[in-house]
């Protein structure tokens, strides 16, 4: 029996064997130590390969998607920052195209002029104004020089501005805009004292000396001078001295005075003067059509002096002359 127990015995107790290099390893069955499965290491393996290569996937995708919108960030800036260029190189296509094309024509009878029209012109006559413009055969509309012709036209003291129309294909119409005549001022020439009627223009423009209706000189001026001149008021009492000189602005202080009171009143009391005495600058003297006189002074306050002279000649209507030279005191003298 007790055989028996000591080789149960030792069948249980662990053995060791020596091996090579003298280490000892149990070689019995207690105890042993747990170990993973061929089949759970792989399928950890595999699980752990899959979850790395998509996010490998996912990573390369994403900088795909990075790279493609930088190139199409990158190709719009590119189409952005060529566009003006494009524009530039198509305007600067057309103009070239345009200065070709008007060099052309402008050297071809396309557009010859063939027929030119004068409007506007009611002092100048239609010779007169033709003397002053030339053009020359074959210009067109294209090459005609439109500021040589309003130059021209404005050399007489009547034209105060000139349009050129073009219009296509062989017209050209030159509109006239001319001065009109503020008075008639009666200046003493030589030493006969002879007087000569000068047309003056509302502007301070002498226009010209007004001859004889009769003269050989007055049967060639256009109807609408002698219209215009017996229509205007007379500037008269002017000093001996003053020389008007057709096309050029008068430099009188007592005709410019004058002129300026004419030119400012309203019709009211304006379509009631008869003539201005401008004998005296600082004394213009206004006489009406039944003769009363009127000491209007320098031209300012003038629509001032114009109400206290309409007031007092309608409170006396038997008044023959008023003095409004210092408008704030007034003086009036009736029959």
């Amino acid at each position: 029996m007790a055989s028996h127990s000591r080789q149960k015995s030792n069948s249980s107790d662990s053995s060791f064997r020596v091996v090579k290099g003298g280490v000892t390893r149990r070689t019995g069955s207690a105890s042993p130590t747990p170990k993973t499965s061929a089949g759970g290491r792989l399928e950890a393996r595999t699980v752990g390969s899959l979850r790395r290569d998509y996010e490998r996937q996912e990573s390369r995708s994403q900088r795909a998607k990075r790279s493609r919108e930088r190139q199409e960030r990158h190709k719009k800036q590119n189409r952005k920052n060529r566009r003006p260029f494009i524009i530039a190189g198509v305007f600067v296509g057309l103009v070239i195209s345009f200065i070709v094309m008007y060099f052309i024509l402008a050297n071809t009878n396309i557009f010859e002029i063939e027929e030119v029209e004068f409007t506007g012109a009611e002092h100048l006559t239609t010779q007169e104004a033709q003397a002053l413009v030339t053009i020359p055969r074959g210009t067109t509309l294209l090459n005609v020089d439109t500021a040589a012709i309003a130059t021209s036209l404005e050399r007489d003291a009547w034209v105060k501005s000139v349009d050129v129309i073009k219009k296509f294909p062989h017209k050209l119409e030159i509109a006239v805009h001319e001065r009109k005549v503020g008075a008639v001022v009666e200046v003493t020439v030589g030493q006969n004292q002879t007087i000569q009627n000068w047309a003056i223009a509302d502007d301070g423009m002498w226009l010209m000396v007004i001859p004889s209706r009769d003269s050989e000189v007055g049967r060639q001026l256009a109807e609408q001078i002698y219209t215009d001149a017996e229509n205007a008021l007379h500037i008269v009492g002017v000093p001996y001295g003053v020389s008007p000189e057709i096309g050029s602005y008068c430099t009188d202080a007592n005709v410019n005075n004058a002129l300026q009171i004419i030119s400012s009143l309203t019709t009211e009391l304006a379509g009631q003067l008869k003539f201005v005495n401008a004998e005296e600058a600082e004394s213009i003297l206004l006489t009406l059509n039944n003769n009363v006189e009127i000491a209007f002074g320098t031209p300012d306050n003038i629509r001032e002096k114009e109400r206290i002279c309409l007031k007092i000649m309608e409170d006396n209507p038997t008044v023959v002359y008023i003095n409004v030279r210092v408008p704030d005191r007034p003086t009036w003298r009736s029959t």
